[in-house]
């Protein structure tokens, strides 16, 4: 069974920097041990990053969103060296969602496809339901306990909308909180 985790925007503004969370650090260990139990079993591991540049309060998102965050270049923008990215690949995503990264890996012939990681209610559901539009005959899983929202009632939701959209949600049961 081929089986690949995306760990989505593990990366310092969003657990400790500009729009970091206590629930974003919380998951940091769980984060770690889910990717170790990938890379034992010899299946893939892919971050993505979400990536902005110095202009991004003039863009859509620095409107809507007025908190520079991962700004290619910057401490922010890294993946925490808590995980272990050694052999993963990792895809810069100029958005929430990833049309690149779910063409790409629909390509690879899955049986299923794990994401994890920040933010439940924003980037994970982006990528999601993009990865399950292109590809809809695989499993695609969200590990609720190894993901964090930007608030607990937009995890919530998230999972509620990516249940309702054939998306397979597990670890509800592992509180972030």
């Amino acid at each position: 069974m081929k089986k690949l985790l995306i760990v989505v925007d593990m990366q310092n503004d969003f657990i400790n920097g500009s729009l970091g969370t206590p629930q974003a650090q919380r998951i940091v260990p769980r984060v770690k041990t889910k990717i170790a139990e990938y890379k034992k079993n010899g299946n893939k591991v892919v971050f993505t990053r979400d990536t902005h540049h110095d202009d991004y309060l003039e863009k859509q998102e620095g409107k809507c969103l007025p908190v520079v965050h991962c700004v290619e270049g910057t401490h922010g923008h890294e993946i925490t060296n808590k995980l272990d990215t050694d052999g993963c690949t990792v895809i810069d995503k100029p958005t929430f969602g990833s049309p690149k990264l779910a063409v790409t890996i629909g390509a690879e012939g899955l049986d299923e496809i794990e994401l994890c990681g920040l933010c439940t209610d924003i980037c994970v559901i982006s990528n999601a339901l993009i990865i399950k539009a292109n590809n809809p005959e695989t499993k695609i899983t969200v590990d609720a306990g190894c993901c964090a929202g930007t608030t607990e009632e937009g995890h919530k939701a998230a999972l509620l909308i990516m249940k309702t959209c054939h998306v397979n949600v597990i670890g509800e049961e592992r509180k972030v909180l």
